[in-house]
């Protein structure tokens, strides 16, 4: 007769439920320093029930060992017809063993964990002593560690160099802190290292790099991801759910904080930074409108010293940007023009547009920025550290999987403050914003 071992898991946490409630109300009867003949009576009660209740608890215990070692040897040396066999995933590549654990595909891995979490029968990839190292913590921990392979390739997907995270300065670290050395002075300023004519036969005058030390926290950000049996059983949508969907919440909410980010808890986003440069609106300028000064000012107050300048806005904006021109020419090319390698958003006075979600609706405060993303240090694990696990011990009673990813990153721009330009008042940044209007 089969015994279905998450009835026997389920009656155990029954039982060890009543039991802890039980001893809860004996050990208070006992701490008592005097019992009426009624509670004398009840301790006597509650001294019965612990003591059934415990050799229940150990009895189900056995039928779990038990019941776990033959699904054990089910799973080593060939699947059972009385457990229905495991779930089937489709496999769509085959990389290399050392990285995967032996799975051919995430999908497969899935699977297995499912089955470990429904049918009881342990994948010996998953549970192979000793040298498995996608268990974490053991039965009672966590659940499965990701392999390696498949941890770096949503890394991937997150950090893609055509998604705006690629563009940032990217700041590996192995610790949860990362010390980062900071230059800011400029070769025409009066510090840091300086160049100097001279005449033949005076003496050279040194001069040495201004590094200033700078702490970044690495902060959690976490996609937790529910799959029913029905994703499971379909490999395509469980590679799309648990890679695709999740990387694209990852990346938004990763990049939100580098624009937009308080710094408590999460990067310290442009936008709120020290060092962003907002210019002022025309006097007398209309709500809700983007005129040609508003942008000429904007570009001329960008640090360009390297990196890779662009404009970043919200699509809100594209009517005003549609109607600029300086002289006969438009000063945004969109996608209709010849001009190859153009971005999505097109070409905004000779930099890429792109368009996107995080920034401000027209009108508000960074509805159109100029930026260049290099100006800003994004720290992260090194080696795509991406902690990735799923869980067999969560919600089995649903019949459902949990996937969970944690990323540690961390964030700032490195100018502190704007920086004085050569010639000229008007200062300058790698992060340039239009007044509210």
């Amino acid at each position: 007769m089969r015994v279905d071992i998450k009835q026997l898991r389920q009656a155990r946490a029954n039982k060890a439920k009543d039991g802890k409630t039980a001893l809860e109300q004996l050990n208070t009867l006992q701490g008592k320093a005097t019992l009426t003949d009624a509670e004398t009576a009840q301790v006597g009660e509650l001294e019965t029930k612990v003591d059934a209740l415990e050799a229940e608890v150990a009895d189900l215990d056995k039928q779990i060992a038990a019941e776990e070692k033959k699904l054990r040897r089910t799973a080593l040396f060939g699947s059972s017809t009385a457990l229905g066999g495991p779930a089937l995933a489709t496999v769509v590549n085959d990389i290399n063993p050392e990285r995967t654990g032996g799975f051919r595909s995430v999908a497969e891995f899935a699977v297995s964990v499912r089955n470990a979490m429904t049918v009881g029968g342990l994948d010996p990839r998953l549970g192979a002593a000793p040298t498995n190292f996608q268990q974490n913590q053991g039965g009672s921990g966590e659940g499965f560690l990701v392999p390696t392979e498949y941890r770096e390739q949503i890394w991937a997907l997150v950090f893609d160099d055509q998604n705006l995270l690629g563009f940032c300065n990217p700041e590996p670290t192995q610790g949860n802190s990362i010390a980062i050395a900071k230059d800011e002075t400029t070769p025409w300023g009066a510090s840091g290292v300086q160049a100097a004519w001279r005449s033949e036969g005076t003496q050279l005058i040194a001069t040495k790099a201004a590094m200033t030390g700078e702490i970044i926290q690495l902060h959690e950000l976490y996609a937790f991801v529910l799959a029913s049996q029905e994703v499971l059983d379909d490999a395509p949508r469980l590679q799309n759910r648990i890679f695709n969907q999740a990387a694209n919440a990852i990346r938004w909410k990763a990049f939100e904080a580098v624009m937009t980010g308080d710094g408590k808890g999460k990067p310290l986003g442009f936008m709120n930074a020290p060092s962003l440069v907002t210019v002022s609106k025309e006097a007398g300028q209309a709500a809700s409108t983007i005129n040609v000064a508003n942008v000429l000012k904007m570009y001329s107050r960008l640090l360009r010293m390297g990196g890779r300048p662009m404009w970043l806005g919200n699509s809100d904006i594209l009517p005003q940007l549609g109607q600029l021109t300086i002289g006969n020419v438009p000063a945004w090319l969109p996608l209709n023009q010849p001009l190859a390698g153009a971005p999505d958003g097109g070409v905004f006075l000779g930099r890429p547009l792109i368009f996107n979600e995080h920034s401000a609706t027209l009108g508000a405060l960074g509805d159109l920025t100029c930026v260049d993303l290099s100006g800003y240090a994004l720290a992260t694990k090194a080696g795509g550290g991406v902690d990735f696990a799923a869980s067999i011990h969560l919600f089995f009673d649903y019949n459902l999987a949990a996937f969970r990813w944690i990323f540690r990153m961390g964030g700032q721009p490195y100018l502190s403050a704007p920086v004085q330009p050569a010639k000229g008042n008007n200062t300058k940044s790698h992060f340039v914003a239009l007044e509210a209007r």
